[in-house]
Order: C-alpha cells, then structure tokens, then sequence
C-alpha cells in the first residue's frame, strides 16, 4: 500500500478547500440579477425638411449623382428617403451596398445641414437662382453671428459711403435688388465675392452684360456628387505588376 507524502497530502487538501469555496451553496439566494436588453428599439429617424433648391426626392437623389436618380420611383415619399434603414435600402433593391453606404452619408449630411451648391439658397424658381453682387448699408444685419467692421473705408473708386458688398440670392429673372431694413444678409455656402465685384463658385454662369456681378446656379446632375479616385496602372497593390508587363510588351514589340 502507497502512503502519499506530507507534501502531496497538503495539496490535496488546499484543493479541497478551494473547491467547497468556489461551489454554490445550495440555501444562498442570488443578491444579484444580470439583465440584458434585447432587440432595442430603433431611434425615431430625423426627418430633415425640403429646401428651396432640394424641394423632392428626384432632384436630390439626382443632386449626390452615381446615377442615384434612377432609384427615384423606388421611395414613395420624402419621409421613406431619410427614414429606411440599410437593410430596407437593400429590400427595395439599391446594389450594390456601396451605393446604399453612399445614399446613408449623403443623408447624414443634409440632415446636419451640410449642403452642396445651391443648397442653402431662398428664393428659386424650377431649379434655378440667381446670386447677385449688391452694396447694402454698414449697419444691416447679417445671419451666423458674424460681427460688422465698422472701420472700413467711408467710399472708394468701387464702393459707396457707409455702404459694404454682399451676395444677394433674388428670383432669375430679377434685374436688380432693392435693399430694405428688414432683409437679413446671410453668407452662401462655396459663394464668394471675387476682386470687389464678382460672384465665384461652382457651378454658376455668368448673365449677359453683368460682367461676373450677377450669377445663375441651376440644379444639375452630380452637382453635389463625392468624386471616386481612379486607378492608376491598376492601383497601388497592381502598379509594379502592371508597369512591368507594359514594360516587356513595348520590348517585344520594339524587337519584332
């Protein structure tokens, strides 16, 4: 008969203890209870209003390009544009999921009130506006807290006393702008004045006679479209490859 040792006794013994500890005991009641949430309930979607220059689901979806225009019919309404999920997207058929990635952040940033040119504009007509170089007075008020200078020249060869240069967003066919204490001047987004008298920006033509001073901007396809690189010689994993088979084609070619 084996007769363990002291040293191999003692080790049983701890293991012993550890065990009776570490088991439950049958009379404890749990102190504790772990809860999990399941299937959460999705958030109301923000359903951001039409603009002047986005007044339907055809014109912005035409707006962001990669022929996104052709999904058109496939929303019923403004609300189903901003309110389907990725996976609804990809039931009412929008492949391949790239396109539906890209419709999501083009979404994002019309709701966040980041919009492409034209987007932020007042007064349009069928899809088209007109911005205009205009002096209005020193004091009038302008829109997003910006601050007057007040130390600007009283006149120069370009400019009236107590007068400063703005852009005006009028109707297309409109000649002229007649300024009234209650307009509120607001800064165009990607508009700006160009040497003292002339509207620059994408987009935008130029109406006979104005010499730049007035501008037309119309809706147009791709207009606020995020453009894709192009690969160069394959890309950057392919372009040694590539360069070297052009290589050895131009050699036989110059042997034959």
């Amino acid at each position: 008969m084996l007769i363990p040792s002291r040293r191999f006794g003692s080790l049983i013994n701890s293991s012993r203890i550890l065990l009776s500890a570490l088991a439950p005991s049958s009379t404890s009641t749990p102190t504790s209870q772990c809860v999990r949430c399941l299937h959460q309930k999705r958030a109301t979607p923000i359903i951001p209003q039409p603009t002047p220059f986005v007044p339907d689901v055809p014109t912005f979806l035409s707006l962001i390009g990669r022929e996104m225009h052709k999904h058109a019919s496939k929303f019923t309404s403004w609300d189903s544009l901003f309110s389907l999920s990725s996976a609804e997207l990809r039931e009412l058929g929008i492949e391949p999921a790239r396109q539906r990635r890209y419709l999501l952040r083009q979404r994002e940033k019309f709701k966040n009130g980041i919009y492409g040119p034209g987007g932020d504009l007042d007064v349009v007509v069928d899809g088209a506006a007109q911005l205009r170089v205009v002096e209005v007075p020193v004091e009038s008020s302008i829109t997003q807290g910006e601050e007057v200078n007040t130390s600007l020249p009283s006149a120069s060869a370009t400019l009236s006393p107590g007068m400063r240069k703005v852009i005006v967003n009028i109707a297309p066919d409109a000649e002229k702008y007649e300024y009234k204490p209650s307009d509120t001047i607001k800064k165009y987004a990607h508009m700006k004045i160009h040497r003292g008298s002339t509207v620059k920006g994408p987009f935008i033509q130029a109406l006979k006679g104005t010499n730049g001073a007035a501008v037309l901007i119309k809706a147009t396809e791709g207009m606020w479209e995020d453009k894709r690189g192009q690969k160069v010689d394959g890309g950057e994993r392919r372009r040694a490859e590539v360069r070297a088979k052009k290589r050895s084609a131009e050699r036989r070619a110059a042997g034959a």
